[in-house]
């Protein structure tokens, strides 16, 4: 499906009406009438789809409604669908759309909107980011315990008004700490990119109570929140954020720190989702 054929496009379509439309083509492809609980695999991420379970459906993303094909390195570009070994069900998507894309806030959130359509109740929803805390380094796991979305956008659309104030889901991240009891916790702030922070933007987002500095995530979070659904976040500090790190940020320094802690990361991942 190309750019100017995605039905999340025109203003008139319902955007709830395209992702029922996608959850109803990913059944109909992966045989699975229902999945559980969905994860959004960012950078780094990626390896932990092949350790949750059986692999029953893989659709290039192309291939359903409302979504397209990746357009960053280190997304995959399909949706799975696994069967976890007590038998429940995961929609792994490796399609992310970014706001930087410029496409709008339906197609960035249209994957979350899709999961809960699918029947998922838990939406795990994974990153690569800058780091504040310097003692952070390059390869660590952080829960997120609540962000700050300095997009100036939203997914809501008129007068609907949700509560965000436990977002993240405290309950969640406390079955993740069982899993590993090292894992520290932090405030996610977006930003819009793609362009990486100033080091006096990432001060202003520490001065403000942010801890990570990522282009993803928050407008998902709402989203979910929006569906119903409760939300795990992670994110995989791959730098520490400019001005903290006193070289040059690069996307190839993020994919590079990621394959590194892939296999650690994953096992955590497929451990975590095992245990929720």
């Amino acid at each position: 499906m190309s750019s100017t054929e995605n039905p999340l496009n025109e203003p008139a379509v319902d955007p709830f009406d395209v992702a029922r439309d996608a959850a109803a083509v990913i059944a109909d492809r992966s045989g699975i009438e229902r999945h559980d609980v969905a994860l959004t695999l960012g950078s780094g991420w990626g390896k932990a789809a092949d350790l949750l379970g059986e692999t029953v459906s893989e659709i290039p993303a192309a291939d359903v409604p409302g979504f397209s094909a990746s357009a960053v390195p280190g997304h995959s570009g399909t949706v799975r669908s696994i069967r976890l070994a007590d038998g429940r069900h995961a929609l792994v998507i490796g399609a992310r759309t970014h706001y930087y894309e410029g496409h709008g806030v339906r197609r960035v959130v249209h994957s979350v909107r899709t999961a809960a359509a699918t029947g998922a109740s838990v939406m795990v929803l994974t990153n690569g980011a800058g780091g504040i805390k310097e003692t952070w380094t390059p390869g660590t796991p952080v829960l997120i315990s609540d962000h700050i979305n300095l997009t100036a956008d939203s997914p809501l659309e008129g007068a609907t008004f949700i509560d965000l104030t436990d977002l993240y889901s405290a309950r969640l991240r406390a079955v993740a700490k069982t899993v590993d009891p090292s894992l520290d916790e932090g405030v996610y702030t977006q930003f819009r990119g793609p362009h990486y922070e100033t080091p006096a933007e990432v001060q202003m987002a520490k001065a403000i109570g942010g801890h990570i500095v990522g282009m993803s995530t928050a407008l998902e979070a709402i989203a979910a929140r929006q569906a119903g659904m409760e939300i795990l976040g992670f994110s995989l500090i791959t730098n520490l954020a400019a001005g903290i790190q006193k070289t040059p940020l690069s996307h190839t320094e993020v994919l590079e720190a990621g394959k590194q802690a892939e296999p650690v990361i994953a096992d955590l991942l497929a451990r975590v989702v095992a245990a929720l």
